[in-house]
């Protein structure tokens, strides 16, 4: 079996051992003793610990972000573009599961310029979804009763707990799990004249018959 890079090595260890340990619990002794290399390949590769947890951030909230402005350029209904970008949204927390897990508890520990990235990043991710409310509402597609901002941060705030419950053998699969929060969210915010739109019944859940 060929082996992995080094890189992709060092990822992977720290990942498992800041989960464990924590940020600070975790030197860079430790983590090329345990992936079997040197601290000459752990600096070609990452200039410092904190590079290494900033990388770690960013990897996922920039798969995010990219998902999230390719549904809004390959879609072109409010509708369907706001379903698109749940889906890939939540699919973000089966492909980057150690990841999310290890930003919400070391987070707090990334400063300076790798702090201001993320952040950056994340604010785009929430202006691009909050827009996408916003011209739902002026299409006359979503609720114009909802206020856009607390809107955008309860579907933020209700995907991102999926770090906290979901496993990979349970019951429901990340793809399932998409589809009910399109189906919650949808209900939520869409009118009348929403519901006209041909494509709005693939996203709400077929009912179950009853026996």
């Amino acid at each position: 079996m060929k082996k992995k890079p080094l890189k992709e090595r060092i990822v992977e260890t720290s990942l498992l051992m800041f989960e464990k340990n924590g940020y600070h619990g975790v030197t860079v002794d430790q983590i090329v003793e345990e992936c079997g290399t040197s601290k000459g390949g752990f600096y070609h590769n990452f200039k410092s610990k904190d590079e290494l947890l900033y990388h770690i951030h960013d990897v996922f909230i920039s798969y995010v972000l990219d998902k999230a402005k390719e549904s809004y350029n390959n879609y072109t209904t409010p509708v369907s573009r706001l379903c698109a970008i749940i889906n890939s949204f939540t699919k973000v927390f089966d492909l980057y599961k150690p990841h999310i897990t290890v930003f919400y508890q070391e987070s707090t520990y990334l400063k300076g310029d790798f702090h201001q990235k993320i952040n950056d990043k994340r604010d785009e991710y929430r202006k691009l979804l909050q827009r996408v409310i916003e011209e739902g509402q002026s299409s006359g597609d979503f609720r114009r009763e909802v206020p856009p901002e607390i809107t955008t941060m309860a579907i933020i705030g209700m995907v991102n707990w999926i770090y906290k419950w979901y496993k990979r053998d349970g019951e429901l699969s990340i793809e399932k799990i998409a589809e009910i929060f399109n189906d919650l969210i949808l209900h939520s915010l869409i009118t009348e004249k929403g519901l006209m739109d041909q494509d709005i019944p693939k996203y709400f859940l077929r009912s179950q018959p009853v026996n």
